[in-house]
């Protein structure tokens, strides 16, 4: 019986120690924002990451946000990708992959050397302008020229690693490249994947990765963003897809002003 009992006395520990360390407005609101994010990512395949990083930068600084998204994101991507069926659009993948690397580094040299002021206010213009975007977006099908790579890889690259939310911009691209809907999903999945294994190996040797809590507070999230993402996937089928999707765009224009204010 005690031994049964140890994981969650362990779990008790964590969130005590977290408790001291971060403060109580954030060992309870990060939870909650965690949960809901990936309510979203369960529900409509994506969102998580540019609803939580935007939330949970108002309580802790994005250079500790951007890693910890990262690490409950790789758990995600994991989990939805060995259930997607399709086959990943290899052409694509190779074309958009030199580009995203180079973003990778731009953007993690910028998250190391912007002040924190600057970084906030390039992510709340970012969050307020893809919730803008996404609400006037008409629907598009055209097939777009593959040069487009370049543009979409570095910017997805760049945002990737400074605030994990390039997942719009690859959504974009590969639309527009992509007809086959199992092979869009498998291609992204993919590409998240593999983004999420070079981050972890950038923030690891930049020691973004070693911050003091970090890792606790990923193990004290994890549940929580599971839990979530169980909810989203069993609240899939009795919501309309439209309507979340529009609630998140609202979200995001809300959020990116806040943030935009706080950083001016």
């Amino acid at each position: 019986m005690a031994s049964a009992l140890y994981p969650l006395r362990a779990y008790i520990d964590i969130f005590r120690e977290l408790l001291q360390a971060l403060g109580w407005e954030v060992c309870v609101a990060a939870p909650l924002f965690v949960m809901f994010g990936y309510v979203i990512f369960g529900m409509v395949g994506f969102g998580s990451t540019i609803t939580n990083a935007p939330l949970l930068a108002h309580f802790l600084p994005l250079r500790f946000v951007t890693p910890l998204t990262m690490l409950l994101d790789m758990f995600a991507a994991i989990a939805v990708g060995t259930r997607m069926r399709g086959e990943a659009d290899r052409g694509e993948l190779k074309r958009i992959l030199p580009f995203v690397m180079l973003g990778l580094v731009l953007g993690l040299v910028l998250l190391i050397k912007l002040p924190e002021r600057a970084l906030l206010l390039l992510l709340g213009c970012f969050v307020f302008y893809a919730g803008v975007s996404s609400l006037a977006r008409r629907h598009r099908t055209a097939r777009i020229h593959p040069a487009w790579a370049i543009p979409a890889g570095v910017a997805g690259g760049m945002f990737s690693a400074l605030y994990g939310t390039g997942g719009p911009i690859y959504t974009i691209y590969f639309s527009r490249r992509i007809a086959d809907i199992s092979a869009f999903r498998a291609t992204m999945a993919k590409l998240i994947l593999i983004i999420g294994l070079v981050r972890i190996v950038l923030f690891a040797v930049s020691g973004l990765l070693w911050q003091d809590h970090l890792l606790l507070a990923a193990v004290l999230l994890a549940p929580f963003a599971a839990f979530g993402l169980f909810v989203g996937n069993r609240l899939h089928h009795g919501l309309s897809a439209k309507r979340i999707l529009m609630f998140v765009y609202l979200l995001l224009i809300v959020n990116g002003a806040a943030l935009v204010m706080r950083a001016w």
